[in-house]
Formats: structure tokens, C-alpha cells, sequence
């Protein structure tokens, strides 16, 4: 009998008992697919535009539903251009929109709108309906702009330039260019001393901003800035899959008692699904990952993953807007009054360790663009796919082959753009991943140039949970963006476009030799009846595991 047999028979059998426990608990767990967090943004929302998106007069957003008595503070939101004559109707009333620049909330209540909306207010007397409207703006008699909404959720608006729903006091960005720069690109678990080595170099700000913090050697840096005099502050996810670890809430307790500042997006009025962006501000320069702050990620201990730090001060404010924006408002709570009467898990710790065979490397980048979602990233993503002329290399946790960040892939490789993505080896990635490298074959075997193959570590690394791109050698993407629609939409997820060479060339040779280590094969080196078998005892781990956990949200990104 196989190793891989004898391996398959055990895990079936624990599955069969932790799965007979879980029964009786009565545990319904939904991960991915459905409705939930990865349904489609703008469901609810039916638009019909005669204009709007020229820069002249339009309806630009609505805020129906507020979280108050009677709706007070509901508004619409309209850009008047410095336009006369403008008049907005709702098929019931219509109001008077006055001349001037600019953007104008119109509300029949100016006071509780000023509360949600830092733009200028102007009495309107307006009645908007929860269960959908349909908006008119018009210039004398000529229609300049028609929009029809439905079933507004409560607290949320909608936002014209996205076309869907978003919460209260979540701004979309654009992509920021902050000029050249140079830089230090890395990957990971290789290079673990330069994430924690930039946090213990802050001398005046310190801002660190992640999906979960458990790793000693980040506290004792964030600590050591404190007590120096530097201004500490951290902002971290309040439910991370699987719920938070009990290494975290001992972390986090630490910082507090100290007197750093922590604050922890969570709740279902938070301006984000999950705060899944790893970067940091220290100073004047930037740190952005793809890995968590936690020993399997920034510590070395499992992970493949890419970073970057960027000296450049306009890089480094910018970040330092974003933290400040996403650290305030709605949904965000101090750690000390978000962790009173909850419970935490248990987190495996991380203790391998791995060769550094490709050591960080200085570079200049010819520019530097800050991208985030909700907004502009994802979109960015496909714009530079749909862009390249000669070859593109992928390297992300999962992808789904019906998504449209494999579409966009595939449109390239149909313009002769060779097209090759390399997909983590994780036990839980295994479905999803076979199903995306069988899609490549058939294309492949059709006649494009496109190959994906999952990643087989030879020792070098634990799992790939790099999130990143390299298109036709002159631009590289590194941050925390998995390439699905729900990272795109609903998650807070930070994301350098890094143009030149030198940064381009570093990232390549780190995924060349990821790539060939995987030979075009799955990743484990099995092939025939022992690849089936694989996949089976993947399927009970699986199985297993989802068996036993409680998540509290539905998700389609990293499990650590």
C-alpha cells in the first residue's frame, strides 16, 4: 500500500468522526459561491442614463436608507457643473437645484445630512423611498440624466462612479501617482528580517495596517517605537476566517497596555467585508506586502510572498491618508472595547524554516502608483492584462477560471501574449486550482499560449500566498489583492504598481524560479491514480476541517 493510501484511509477516517461530532451541533457552513459576499455589487441597482459621465450635470449618488428615525439625513447627491435651470424630480415632487460648482447633497433635512455627508447641503423637498426611485435631472425641458434604484440597503449609498451600494463614510480613491523612487523589492519566507528591520528604523511615525497582527518580533518593534516617542498606531480586521487567534488578542493586549493605540474594523456597519491590506508607514517609506503580520508571513515561517519598500515621502502620505481614513468612522472600535466577552482560537504556530536563496534587492522604480479597493485596483489589474504585448506571469493564491481576472488572462493569450500563472499548493486551494490549470490546458491544447500549474515548494517555502504580476517586463504588481470579485468590491486591499525594469526584473527571476520548480506538473509531483488519490484526501481534509469551524462571514480569500 502507498504512503498516499495509508494517508488517504486515516484522513477519511477522521473525517467521518469530527464530521459525526459537528452533526450534532448543527454547524451550516457557506464558503463561496451564492449569494453573499461575492454576489454581484451592484445587485438592486437598475440604471438608465441619458448622460452623466462627461463631467457635466448628473445624479451622482443617493443615500435613501439611513441608519436614523423617519430617514432623517436621507439625500441626493448632484453635480451641477455650474449649470442654471436645473430642476431634479423623483415622479412625485420636483425641487430646484441651484447654480453652482460642483457637488450638492439635496435633503429635506440639512442638519441630520450634514452628519453623513461632507458635502455642501442644500434644502430639498425631497421624500425618497427605500424600496426604489427613479431619479430625473433635467435642464428646462431637456433630460440631462435619469437613474432608477431599488431596495436601498439601509445605511448604504449609492456611489454613480462604481454603480453600486457602499457604506457610509467609504470614499473610493483613485490610483495616487507619487513619481519615482527608489526601493527595495524582497520575497518571503527568504528575506523576513526587512519588513521587521524597517518597523525598528521609525523615528517619527509609525503606522501599520494589517488583516491580522500575532508576530513577537513585530509587537517588540511597534513597542520599541513607542517608547522612543514615535507615533504608533495599528489597524487590524476584527473577524479574520476562522475567527481571531488567541496569539493576536495577547499581541494586541500588549500594544494596548502600553499605550499604543489599536483599532479593529469590524461590525456590520464597517465601511469594508474585511480590512485585508498589509502595509505599513514608517517615516517616509512604505512597506507593502502580500503576508500577514504573523510568524508563518512576515516571520518566514511558511509563506511564499512578495514585498516592497518604497522610500518616497508622497508614497508614504498617501498610505498615510488611507490608514487615516479607514482607522476612523463607521465600523472601526478601539481593540480594549472590541474584545470585551469574546473568544479566541487557537492558532498553529509557525516554526519552520526555510533557505534564503533570493536575497532583497535595491531598485528604481520609474514610478510608483498606490492603488486600493473598493475603487480602482482590481480595475487596474485587468487594464494592464488587457494592455500587455508579450507576456504576463501571475503568481496568486487562487483564481476562478469563470472569473474575470481569468478572462482578462485569457483574452491576452487570444492576442498571442504568453500567459503563465502559478496557483498555491494548499490543501483548501486544491478544487478551485485544479479546475483553473485543467481550463489552461484546454486552452493551451487549443492553441494558446497560456499554462498555469500549482506550485511545488521543493522545500523553499511552506504555501504561495504571494498576490502579484509581472507584465512584459516593465511593471510589477505587489500587495494583498486576491484575484477575485469579492477582494476587488468589498474588501479594503492595498496594492504598488511599480513601473521600470529593474523592479520588473526582480519579481520575474523570483517567479521564474517558483515556476520551474512547479515542472508543469500539480504542484506534489504525483500524477495518475496517486494525483486522484491526492485530490481525495484533500476533498475529506477539507471536509473535515470546514466541519468543525464556524465562519463568520462568507469568503472567497486566504485562509491564513
Amino acid at each position: 500500500m502507498s504512503n498516499v493510501s495509508r494517508l488517504l484511509r486515516v484522513v477519511l477516517v477522521c473525517a467521518l468522526l469530527w464530521q459525526s461530532v459537528g452533526a450534532g451541533v448543527g454547524v451550516g457552513i457557506a464558503v463561496g459561491g451564492g449569494p453573499g459576499p461575492d454576489a454581484d455589487a451592484g445587485a438592486g441597482v437598475g440604471l438608465a442614463a441619458a448622460a452623466g459621465d462627461d463631467g457635466g450635470p448628473a445624479v451622482v449618488g443617493a443615500h435613501p436608507n439611513p441608519v436614523a428615525a423617519d430617514d432623517a439625513g436621507e439625500y441626493v447627491a448632484v453635480r451641477v457643473a455650474g449649470a442654471a435651470n436645473l430642476t431634479l424630480s423623483d415622479g412625485e415632487d420636483t425641487v430646484r437645484v441651484p447654480r453652482r460648482g460642483g457637488v450638492v447633497a439635496l435633503s429635506s433635512d440639512p442638519n441630520a445630512t450634514r452628519a453623513v455627508t461632507d458635502r455642501p447641503v442644500v434644502r430639498a423637498d425631497l421624500s425618497l423611498s427605500n424600496a426604489g426611485e427613479r431619479l430625473v435631472l433635467r435642464q428646462g425641458e431637456v433630460v440631462l440624466h435619469r437613474v432608477e434604484y431599488g431596495n436601498a440597503p439601509e445605511g448604504e449609498r449609492w456611489n454613480a462612479s462604481a454603480d453600486r451600494w457602499m457604506p457610509v463614510g467609504l470614499d473610493l480613491r483613485d490610483p495616487v501617482a507619487t513619481g519615482s523612487a527608489d526601493a527595495t523589492a524582497f520575497v518571503l519566507p527568504d528575506a523576513p528580517g526587512v519588513a521587521v528591520e524597517t518597523l525598528r528604523s521609525a523615528d517619527e511615525r509609525l503606522f501599520l495596517a494589517g488583516y491580522t497582527l500575532s508576530s513577537d518580533r513585530v509587537a517588540e518593534a511597534l513597542l520599541a517605537a513607542h517608547r522612543r516617542g514615535v507615533r504608533v498606531r495599528v489597524l487590524v480586521e476584527g473577524s479574520p476566517v476562522g475567527g481571531a487567534s488567541r496569539a493576536q488578542a495577547a499581541t494586541l493586549d500588549r500594544l494596548v497596555a502600553a499605550g499604543v493605540p489599536v483599532a479593529v474594523v469590524s461590525g456590520p456597519r464597517a465601511k469594508f467585508s474585511y480590512h485585508h491590506a498589509k502595509y505599513a508607514v514608517v517615516d517616509d517609506r512604505s512597506l507593502v506586502l502580500t503576508e500577514n503580520w504573523k510568524p508563518s508571513g512576515t516571520g518566514g515561517r511558511d509563506s511564499r510572498g512578495w514585498g516592497v519598500r518604497v522610500a518616497s515621502e508622497r508614497t508614504a502620505d498617501e498610505l498615510a491618508a488611507v490608514f487615516a481614513a479607514d482607522a476612523t468612522g463607521r465600523g472601526v472600535v478601539p481593540w480594549d472595547e472590541f474584545r470585551q466577552g469574546r473568544e479566541f482560537v487557537d492558532d498553529a504556530p509557525a516554526t519552520a524554516a526555510y533557505p534564503a536563496r533570493l536575497p532583497p534587492e535595491s531598485v528604481r522604480a520609474t514610478e510608483v502608483r498606490v492603488l486600493t479597493t473598493p475603487g480602482n485596483a482590481g480595475q487596474t489589474v485587468i487594464e494592464r492584462i488587457d494592455g500587455a504585448e508579450e507576456r504576463i506571469s501571475v503568481v496568486n493564491p487562487r483564481i476562478d477560471p469563470e472569473g474575470r481576472f481569468f478572462a482578462a488572462l485569457v483574452r491576452a493569450a487570444r492576442r498571442g501574449v504568453s500567459v503563465r500563472l502559478l496557483l498555491s499548493n494548499a490543501w483548501y486551494d486544491a478544487e478551485e486550482n485544479e479546475a483553473a490549470v485543467a481550463r489552461a490546458d484546454e486552452l493551451r491544447e487549443s492553441g494558446l499560449p497560456i499554462e498555469a500549474r500549482i506550485a511545488d515548494p521543493r522545500g523553499r517555502f511552506g504555501k504561495v500566498h504571494a498576490k502579484g504580476a509581472v507584465v512584459d517586463g516593465e511593471v510589477a504588481l505587489v500587495g494583498s489583492l486576491n484575484w477575485n470579485d469579492h477582494a476587488a468590491t468589498e474588501n479594503r486591499e492595498v496594492v504598488l504598481e511599480l513601473r521600470g525594469d529593474e523592479p520588473a526584473d526582480y519579481y520575474r527571476r523570483a517567479f521564474d524560479a517558483d515556476w520551474g520548480a512547479a515542472g508543469g506538473g500539480v504542484g506534489s509531483g504525483l500524477g495518475g491514480a496517486d494525483r486522484t488519490t491526492w485530490l481525495l484526501v484533500a476533498g475529506a481534509l477539507a471536509s473535515a476541517v470546514l466541519a468543525g469551524l464556524i465562519l463568520k462571514k462568507t469568503v472567497r480569500f486566504e485562509r491564513r
